[in-house]
C-alpha cells in the first residue's frame, strides 16, 4: 500500500471567510482531521458543510499520539493538520509531527494562509522588509531578557500577547526600551472588532487607561532607530 499524506491547513485567525478555496476541498477529501480544539475546527467545518472525523492533536497528546499518526500515513491514510486560527506549527502544535513525517519520508503538503503575526506586520505601517518573530513573551522568567535583547535590534518585532498580560508587558517596554520606543498592537484581527494602536510605548499605554484590554493581541516593537 502506499504511504498516505500529510497537508498543513491555515484556518481563518477570525473571519471565516478567510479560508481558500484549496483548503475547504482538502478537509473534504481527507480521511480525517487532526485538531488542536475539535469544537473550534468543528465550527469552522460545520459552516462549510464538511462532515469529517475529528481526532484531537494538541500540546498534550502531540507526543503520545505522534506514532500512531505516522502509521496511519504510512498504511495510506490522509491526513489534514489545522490548529484553533492561524498556520498549524507557528506558536501552534505541528511541528514535531511534520518533523516526523519527513524522517519517515511521507509527503507533507503545506497550504498557504493566514498567520495573525503577518497580517499585524503588514498593516502596522512598520517597516516589514525584515523582521523578527518571537511567538509568545514568556509569563514572567525570561521576559526581561527578551525585552532587553531589543534594546540595539533595528529590525521589527512580533510578539503574542494575551489581554490579561498586554499592559504588564507595555509598561516592561518602556522602563526598559524608553519613553519613545514605537509600538503597534494588532487587536482582534478579521473580527468585528478589529482595532490597529499605533504610537509610542507611552501613548499605547495611555489608550489603555481609557480602554481595558479585550481579545487576541499581536504586539508589534519598532525597531530603536524607527522615525
Amino acid at each position: 500500500m502506499s504511504s498516505g499524506k500529510l497537508y498543513i491547513v491555515p484556518t481563518p485567525i477570525g473571519n471565516l471567510g478567510d479560508i481558500t478555496y484549496r483548503a475547504v476541498e482538502i478537509l473534504k477529501s481527507v480521511d480525517a482531521v487532526l485538531a488542536e480544539d475539535t469544537r473550534q475546527t468543528k465550527k469552522l467545518l460545520d459552516h462549510y458543510q464538511i462532515d469529517k472525523k475529528l481526532i484531537p492533536f494538541h500540546q498534550h497528546n502531540e507526543h503520545k499520539n505522534l506514532q500512531v499518526v505516522i502509521d496511519k500515513v504510512k498504511g495510506g491514510e490522509t491526513f489534514a493538520v489545522c490548529s484553533d486560527a492561524g498556520m498549524p506549527g507557528i506558536s501552534d502544535p505541528g511541528y514535531l509531527l511534520i518533523r516526523e513525517a519527513i524522517v519517515n519520508d511521507i509527503e507533507v503538503i503545506t497550504l498557504p494562509g493566514a498567520v495573525a503575526a503577518i497580517v499585524a506586520l503588514v498593516n502596522s505601517g512598520l517597516p516589514c522588509d525584515t523582521f523578527v518573530y518571537e511567538g509568545f513573551l514568556p509569563h514572567k522568567k525570561g521576559k526581561q531578557t527578551k525585552i532587553l535583547n531589543l534594546l540595539e535590534e533595528k529590525r521589527t518585532t512580533i510578539f503574542y500577547e494575551s489581554p490579561h498580560r498586554i499592559v504588564k508587558s507595555l509598561n516592561k517596554i518602556k522602563e526598559l526600551l524608553g519613553d519613545d520606543r514605537k509600538i503597534v498592537i494588532g487587536r482582534e484581527l478579521t473580527k468585528k472588532f478589529e482595532e490597529h494602536i499605533r504610537g509610542t510605548v507611552v501613548e499605547v499605554l495611555d489608550h489603555f487607561t481609557t480602554n481595558a484590554p479585550k481579545g487576541e493581541f499581536v504586539l508589534l516593537v519598532g525597531g530603536y532607530d524607527t522615525k
